[in-house]
This record gives structure tokens, C-alpha cells and sequence, in this order.
């Protein structure tokens, strides 16, 4: 990589792909997951031979425990969720996050798909996750579909471009928030049980991030 690309290769989107072939999140999730655990990461680069990352995280004294992993005070819940995002890992990352939740979640790479399962079963289903920027359908149309089959449903959209939504649109859409990518576990947690409350509207405030 040259000196300019290595300055955006955590940058949320950041490609040197063709269109469709890479959202340019990969990195920048990786890079979330580090941060949240107080790590470093750097990388060493040269064009034409290749590249290391390095990871750094702090060391820990803690006598390891045996079990099911602790997650905080966070909140929880059992509800069902659909998550959509077209990137394979970031929907492999954020189900698996939800799950350690407690919720249960139909998680789809294809909006059409999950449209499709929204359609067959639409009560089944407590809340839906969705990526804005996906190929054969965005967010927003997405969450037009599923609230003219049912216009009570609760959605949240999910952004790494915070030009693309706010307060004013989510609402004309129907959408009951938005958080920005890269998504941690806290945010996540907070968002979705706020909004599966309804907390936000009983307060009478629209807060898209935590």
C-alpha cells in the first residue's frame, strides 16, 4: 500500500476495490474491536510485497474464568430480530453480539431475502437492523417495504455516513433510530432496548447514538 492509502484503511467505506466488491468495512471493524478493548493496532506496509498488522492489547493479571463470558451491565432481552448488512462479517460480528444479548436474530446478507422473511412471518419478528448502502436495495427502501406490510414495526438503521440520515428523514421513514458504524457491543445493547421500549418517545427525545 502507498503512504495515501495507508492514511484511510481504517476509514469506515475506505475500498481500493471496484464497486461491488468490497464495502471497506472490514478494517474499520477490526479497528472498533480493538479501540473498545483498548488496544493499538499499526501495520507495516511495501507496495508489491505485501503487509503485517500488528495488535497490541493490555496486558490482563485477572485469573482467567471458566464459563460463559461476562458482558456488563448492559442491557439484555429475548425479542426477535432480523439484522440485514451485505458484508458477510459484519453480520457474522453483530449477530453474534446480539446473541450473547439474549435475542434471538435471523441474520441475512441479501435486504431482498430478509425482506422475503419479514413477508412470510411478519409478526414473528420484534425489530429489524439494517445497513444503509446495499446493493438491489438501501436501508431506507427496505424499511419502507416492511412498514407498509406492518406499520408498527421498529427499525433501526445503521449508517457509517451520517450525512445519509437523520433525525428528520429517520422519522418520515418510520425509523425509530439510527447509530453510526462501527458498531461495539454498549451501543449496540443501549440502542436496541431503547428502542424495543419505546424509552425514546416516552422521554420525547430522538437520540440516534449512544
Amino acid at each position: 500500500m502507498n503512504a495515501e492509502t495507508i492514511e484511510r484503511i481504517f476509514d469506515p467505506y475506505f475500498t481500493t476495490k471496484e464497486i461491488g466488491k468490497g464495502t471497506g468495512m472490514g478494517l474499520a471493524v477490526v479497528h472498533g474491536i480493538v479501540k473498545e478493548h483498548e488496544g493499538l493496532i499499526s501495520v507495516e506496509t511495501e507496495p508489491g510485497k505485501g503487509s503485517t498488522f500488528h495488535i497490541w492489547f493490555p496486558a490482563v493479571e485477572e485469573t482467567p474464568r471458566h464459563g460463559a463470558e461476562k458482558i456488563g451491565d448492559v442491557p439484555k432481552g429475548t425479542e426477535s430480530i432480523i439484522f440485514v448488512d451485505d458484508e458477510k462479517t459484519l453480520v457474522r460480528i453483530s449477530t453474534g453480539m446480539l446473541e450473547r444479548l439474549g435475542y434471538r436474530v435471523e441474520g441475512r446478507t441479501d435486504p431482498e431475502q430478509a425482506l422475503e422473511i419479514f413477508r412470510t412471518s411478519p409478526h414473528d419478528f420484534d425489530l429489524v437492523i439494517t445497513d444503509t448502502s446495499m446493493p438491489k436495495m438501501t436501508g431506507d427502501m427496505l424499511a419502507q417495504e416492511i412498514t407498509r406490510i406492518r406499520p408498527d414495526m421498529k427499525i433501526i438503521i445503521c449508517t457509517g455516513y451520517s450525512e445519509l440520515m437523520d433525525e428528520t428523514k429517520a422519522e418520515q421513514l418510520g425509523i425509530k433510530s439510527f447509530i453510526m458504524k462501527p458498531l461495539d457491543l454498549r451501543k449496540l445493547a443501549n440502542t436496541v432496548r431503547e428502542v424495543l421500549d419505546d424509552k425514546k418517545y416516552e422521554e420525547g427525545t430522538f437520540n440516534p447514538e449512544h
